[in-house]
């Protein structure tokens, strides 16, 4: 900002134009709601105020002239912010008829003026131009006299219209000439003496040498020194040009020089060249991209983590990075954050030039123009690689027990009520077991803790590799474990699962000296949601259980409630039971007389497992059939009774009795073996009997499971002759379609419809129904439970021709049904 020189000027006046101007001024600032003020700004010094139209306080004063002097300061200084004026501080300039700035309207108020507030402030800038001319127009009238000699410009004139010093030494060394500036700052004239008089010895023998250097190259020399060699920390840095004066006919006349003020841009030459130290050698990746987005500048750092070279990066754009795993709106979001605030810091990931994704935590800065727009974008990221596997490994280590590595009870109380939750939503049941090894603190107290530790990893390993993938264990403390089973499926099944978990403690545990313990365990069951709704009752309940558990010896387990614990332990001895009935022969067959339902004649028989266990007695099909399925016995129990079946059928034809068909049940897991319609055929040919006397029973429902498979067994075996009958008919999906597929011969239809004839409406409409689609399916229907008389007139009435149940017989056994057999062929 150009000043105009104050010597030139007789500045007495100033205070009477104030006074002329402060009523338009006051005017001003009321149609402004403002206060305003009138500065005069002289050069390298603070505004002096001229005119104050609302007598201001000084508190009120210094909200309009510091803000005024920091504007004034930047307009020197290209380093300083110039975006952060207060939106409510409205400067006009006022100027002189030459152009130099005289001084300023200031308005302090609203951020906005009104159309009024603005004609005023344009009228009164235009009548303090016009007094400032005129008073020019007399101060010049008044020296005209006084300068009537000078026609030209002269030297002085000139120096003097220069705001660095200048100065003009002659070829002794003595001042000739020097401007008012050097008369300014060094306090005194320089004309008529030397270096040495003016500065010293020291000083001065700087200086001669650098004129000394000027004449001797005989051209302008820079030379670049410090205010004050004597006093460095004074830190102000001056530039002096020389260059040396010669004539026309090459005589040295003396040295010329102007020197000023470049502490600024030596501080701003400074912080570049830290700045750029900095970029080259931060932790930190840095990149710059222009307004567009095009990538102009990166420091090594960035090539190091990205594994892009400089010259790779420059001219692309950042998306050279982008990993694939932020949507697009994550990246609308940063640069609405950028646009809003200036800035964006937060967690990214991307992609080095490998193609290995990373996460880094990065700060993005919009570098803006002067007048408001974005020029730059700076990115500052680090990689994070190695704090991400520090902060797993923390949240492992604060999840998780340190020694066998399972989750531990903070963990399994999230994943407790994450399973409640669950299970809730999907109304199914969970399962809690508290675990405890019995007599631990003896080991620990006998052996030492080293081998109560590898103790409790060789069962914490035993568990982890006894559940499911949806299981989960963990290690509560000391010797206590928790097993959470999701969708178990109730007591039955929680009852296997412990019974499992019981036989891990039955293996000894080998010690690393060589040595095998033998452990036994306690378990406490607790079943969502019956036992408990959340998870601190159902951990408490399990706990109660477990020590149940203890108070019946150990070496076992119980559920909360008492019945279930009745109940579970009742399961546990049927299957138990159940690996020995085939060894010991306990199972035997009966056989279920089918009659026609006009003639009474009988048709059919089917075969019907029982168990006569020495432990437990005559135990019901109901209870050991299930079992069976769940152990995985079915298979074996299954073939054994087709065997016997076809066994017996033969024998029987052998003594030409004519039985007619016997029906053997087939359990669904059965049908599924890859070798059963090959075990069938072996086991026809191993006892004799036709394919065309036996027929083979499925459940319905289990065929529904996996149709396609069940279809194409299917019709191997009714290629064989066998018929195929469809078991307890109506109690699944009974679909026509997909019955229509079926290579079935017989439809049955449950006890569970017959027991509801003639008098249930419902069970009528659902026989006959039945009924009807059997026929219009061309299949043979039979009804099962056939008790009364009534039940049997209605099925014949509706046209089912076969049933069996008690009302003709009650299932007999081998002898006895030969007998049967035997007085038929009587005549």
């Amino acid at each position: 900002m150009a000043v105009l020189n104050p010597e030139w000027l007789d500045t007495s006046v100033f205070a009477d134009l104030g006074q002329d101007w402060r009523p338009s001024m006051r005017l001003l600032a009321n149609a402004a709601d403002a206060k305003g003020v009138i500065l005069h700004v002289d050069q390298g010094a603070e505004p002096i105020l001229l005119c104050d139209a609302n007598d201001c306080s000084p508190e009120q004063l210094k909200l309009i002239l510091t803000p005024v002097a920091e504007q004034l300061r930047a307009t020197l200084n290209y380093t300083s912010d110039k975006k952060t004026r207060d939106p409510r501080l409205h400067l006009h300039e006022v100027f002189w008829p030459n152009g130099v700035l005289f001084g300023l309207i200031c308005l302090y108020g609203p951020t906005a003026l009104s159309d009024d507030a603005k004609l005023l402030k344009d009228n009164l800038c235009g009548r303090m131009e016009n007094d400032l001319a005129r008073h020019l127009k007399h101060h010049t009238d008044a020296q005209a006299g006084e300068d009537a000699a000078l026609r030209g410009i002269t030297l002085n004139d000139f120096i003097n219209s220069i705001e660095d010093h200048v100065w003009i030494k002659d070829a002794k060394g003595i001042y000739v000439a020097a401007n008012q500036s050097v008369v300014r700052d060094w306090q005194c004239s320089p004309l008529g003496r030397n270096d040495t008089q003016l500065f010293g010895p020291e000083r001065a023998a700087v200086f001669e040498a650098a004129d000394n250097q000027a004449i001797r190259q005989c051209r302008q020399m820079v030379v670049e020194e410090c205010a004050d060699p004597g006093d460095p920390e004074q830190q102000t840095w001056l530039e002096t040009i020389k260059s040396p004066i010669i004539d026309k006919q090459g005589e040295l006349l003396g040295v010329i020089g102007m020197t000023r003020n470049v502490t600024q841009r030596r501080v701003f030459q400074e912080q570049l060249t830290l700045a750029a130290t900095v970029f080259a050698n931060s932790a930190e990746g840095v990149m710059i991209t222009d307004h567009r987005g095009t990538i102009i500048e990166v420091n090594d750092a960035f090539c190091r983590i990205t594994g892009y070279s400089r010259e790779e990066a420059l001219t692309n754009n950042p998306r050279i990075l982008k990993s694939g795993r932020h949507d697009q709106t994550f990246y609308e979001s940063m640069w609405r954050s950028m646009l809003a605030q200036g800035h964006w810091h937060g967690e990214v990931w991307n992609r080095r030039k490998d193609g290995t994704l990373y996460p880094q935590m990065a700060t993005h800065s919009a570098v803006y123009d002067d007048d408001g727009g974005i020029r730059y974008l700076v990115a500052l990221f680090s990689d994070i690689s190695l704090q991400k596997q520090t902060e797993e490994r923390l949240a492992h280590m604060a999840y998780h027990d340190p020694l066998t590595g399972l989750p531990n009870r903070v963990r399994i109380h999230s994943q407790l009520d994450q399973e409640i939750a669950r299970a809730t939503r999907n109304q199914s049941e969970l399962a809690v077991v508290f675990i405890d090894v019995d007599h631990f603190k003896l080991i620990n107290d006998s052996r030492g803790h080293l081998v109560g530790d590898e103790v409790l990893c060789e069962i914490a390993q035993r568990l982890k590799n006894q559940l499911r993938s949806s299981d989960t264990v963990a290690r509560i403390g000391g010797d206590e474990f928790v097993i959470l089973l999701p969708e178990v499926g109730g007591a039955p099944a929680a009852t296997n699962v412990a019974s499992g978990l019981m036989s891990l403690f039955q293996q000894p545990v080998a010690l690393s000296t060589g040595e095998q313990l033998k452990l036994t365990g306690s378990m406490g069951i607790a079943l969502y949601p019956q036992d408990g709704s959340s998870r601190d009752t159902l951990l408490r309940n399990a706990d109660t259980a477990m020590y149940r558990a203890k108070q019946q010896g150990r070496n076992s387990f119980a559920f909360y409630t008492h019945t279930l614990t009745e109940e579970s332990m009742e399961h546990l001895k049927v299957q138990s039971a159940l690996h020995s009935a085939l060894e010991r022969e306990e199972f035997y067959l009966v056989y279920q007389p089918q009659v026609d339902l006009n003639s009474g004649q009988l048709v059919g028989l089917e075969a019907l497992l029982r168990w006569q266990s020495e432990e437990l007695g005559q135990v019901s099909p109901s209870r050991f059939i299930p079992a069976a399925e769940r152990i995985g016995l079915i298979d074996e129990i299954g073939l054994w009774v087709l065997k016997q079946a076809c066994h017996q059928g033969a024998n029987w034809l052998d003594q030409s009795l004519n039985f007619g068909r016997i029906a053997v049940n087939i359990a669904g897991p059965q049908l599924l073996k890859d070798n059963f319609v090959s075990e069938v055929s072996q086991v026809l040919m191993e006892s004799g009997m036709p394919a065309s006397a036996l027929e083979l029973e499925v459940t319905e429902s289990f065929m529904i499971q996996n149709p396609e498979e069940s279809i194409r067994r299917l019709g191997q075996l009714r290629s064989m002759g066998i018929h195929i009958s469809i078991d307890d008919f109506g109690t699944g999906y009974s679909s026509l379609s997909y019955l229509k597929r079926l290579p079935l011969n017989t439809l049955k239809i449950d006890r569970s419809f017959v027991s509801g004839v003639p008098g249930d409406q419902d069970s009528r409409g659902i026989v006959e129904a039945i009924i009807s689609m059997g026929h219009s399916l061309s299949l043979t229907v039979i009804a099962e439970g056939v008790e009364n008389q009534g039940q049997a007139g209605f099925l014949c009435d509706s046209g089912c021709r076969l049933a069996q149940g008690f009302l003709f017989s009650r299932p007999l056994t081998a002898d006895r049904l030969t007998e049967l057999l035997l007085k038929k062929m009587t005549p």
